[in-house]
């Protein structure tokens, strides 16, 4: 396209197979944003893109990203307000049939699987060194390795008696975020081994040494979750993710007979009976098949 879309914060440039999305710098300009800086979207990693009414006279264009095509909105899990989203652009309502032209024009381009998630990681995650200060410690990550060191005032016994940790990437599966701007925030590294590892119960993160607990001014958005993003990218490289759990397949029903009632294994006796007269049944026959009869009662 090579063309330039600029609105609030945020300007967009069409390539011919992707879109470049520059945030400014500025007070107004939130922070995660300012850390990110830029990023290149291939057109391949979105699924779709909405124009929506703003507020105060604004329109809203967002891409919508395919899950698995990039490790930062993956990691976030919908946990980033609306100001904060990189795939995000407000522009004045004076621009809506700008916004709406350049809408078609990527829909007009985008994969056939587009409503897939997908196969492989698309856009880039920030790049290491990367390093923030939790409330009970401080995360690193160099590339190949996280590292966790406690702190005094803030790790708990548990974490003290485990000592400083590093988690080299190649023994990692995942890594889950929650964001500081919620209660129970942290950053935990996923080293479960298998679906039966996967499924039992937690141990806390306040507990667990391969977690980190955010607190009021510790572990901030625009901090954790682009190392977040990093981690997650670098244990995607080495195709070692978690595995999802496979459901149990259900329980096969087996049709039982309804059990007889005293009237009809009665009648059933009696023909029994009837056989063993005869001289069709032995008596051991007999007894043996009385006895099954009598069982069911």
């Amino acid at each position: 396209m090579g063309d330039v879309l600029a609105g609030f914060h945020t300007v967009w440039e069409f390539d011919t197979d992707s879109v470049l999305i520059r945030f400014e710098r500025g007070i107004r300009t939130p922070k995660l944003l300012q850390t990110l800086g830029e990023r290149r979207v291939p057109y391949e990693a979105i699924a779709g893109v909405e124009l929506s009414p703003g507020r105060r006279g604004t329109v809203v264009l967002r891409a919508v990203p395919r899950p698995g095509a990039d490790p930062l909105m993956d990691v976030a899990d919908g946990q980033l307000k609306e100001g904060c989203d990189p795939y995000r652009m407000v522009l004045p309502v004076q621009r809506e049939r700008l916004a709406e032209y350049y809408a078609e024009e990527i829909r007009a381009v985008l994969d056939p699987l587009a409503d897939q998630p997908a196969e492989e990681q698309l856009v880039a995650a920030p790049a290491p060194p990367l390093a923030f200060k939790a409330y009970d410690g401080k995360a690193s990550f160099d590339g190949t390795a996280v590292t966790f060191r406690w702190s005094r005032t803030g790790a708990s016994s548990a974490k003290w008696k485990a000592g400083d940790q590093r988690f080299p990437v190649a023994e990692l599966c995942g890594v889950e975020w929650r964001s500081p701007e919620s209660l129970q925030g942290h950053l935990r590294l996923d080293r479960a081994a298998g679906p039966q590892a996967a499924s039992s119960p937690r141990t806390p993160v306040d507990q667990d040494p391969a977690a980190v607990v955010f607190g009021m001014g510790y572990g901030l958005v625009h901090e954790s979750l682009p190392f977040a993003a990093a981690v997650l990218e670098a244990v995607r490289a080495t195709g070692r993710t978690a595995p999802a759990l496979t459901p149990e397949p259900p329980p096969v029903r087996v049709a039982v007979a309804p059990r007889s009632g005293p009237a009809e294994i009665a009648d059933r006796i009696r023909q029994l009976g009837e056989l063993h007269t005869a001289g069709l049944l032995t008596d051991d026959e007999f007894s043996a098949k009385k006895a099954q009869l009598l069982a069911e009662l």
